[in-house]
């Protein structure tokens, strides 16, 4: 069982539990699933380059990728129906807890410049995404092995049905918030 699946059950569940005044551990929030993109442009049609971006997702998060291709042609976008505009890969279970745990304790803290996550990035159902600009972050990859450096948004699926509900449920697990003052 992976460390953070572990803290889930041991200490989050109770202290949750205890807090609400919950009867059963199945009201707990709990995470569904983690989803990775990668957005590709049209200059990173090449197949090597594409080849390239494919290893390091798959390197990242210990499973092989998803080519994602358009479904309709948008010309403003250079874009034709069934090119490869994408790379996507869900995760859930043990592979979650373990990129998760990774991602809070190694690859976060490794942002330049970091002074937290923004707790504005929830949407109505409780879902947390945010975006990285590049993968160097991770400690699987090498800097000096990748010709292509790229982004890719993440998405946290929770069951929380209420973005209050995750915030505090993403706090227990230790992710990094900020509070931003509202103007």
């Amino acid at each position: 069982m992976s460390r953070l699946k572990e803290k889930y059950f041991k200490q989050i569940v109770p202290e949750y539990i205890q807090k609400h005044g919950l009867t059963n551990r199945f009201q707990v929030p709990q995470l569904k699933k983690i989803v990775l993109n990668v957005a590709l442009s049209h200059t990173d049609q090449d197949a090597k380059t594409l080849e390239n971006i494919q290893k390091s997702v798959a390197m990242i998060t210990g499973q092989k990728p998803v080519l994602r291709k358009a479904r309709i042609s948008v010309a403003n976008f250079k874009l034709r129906k069934g090119m490869i505009n994408g790379i996507m890969v869900t995760l859930r279970s043990e592979r979650m807890y373990e990129f998760l745990d990774r991602l809070i304790n190694v690859a976060i803290p490794r942002l330049r410049d970091f002074r937290g996550l923004s707790d504005k990035s929830f949407d109505k159902a409780g879902n947390y995404s945010f975006g990285l600009r590049e993968q160097v972050i991770f400690p699987e990859i090498d800097p000096d092995k990748i010709p292509v450096s790229h982004g890719m948004d993440i998405t946290i699926v929770t069951s929380a049905g209420d973005p209050k509900k995750a915030y505090e449920i993403l706090g227990m697990f230790g992710f990094p918030f900020v509070k931003r003052q509202s103007k």
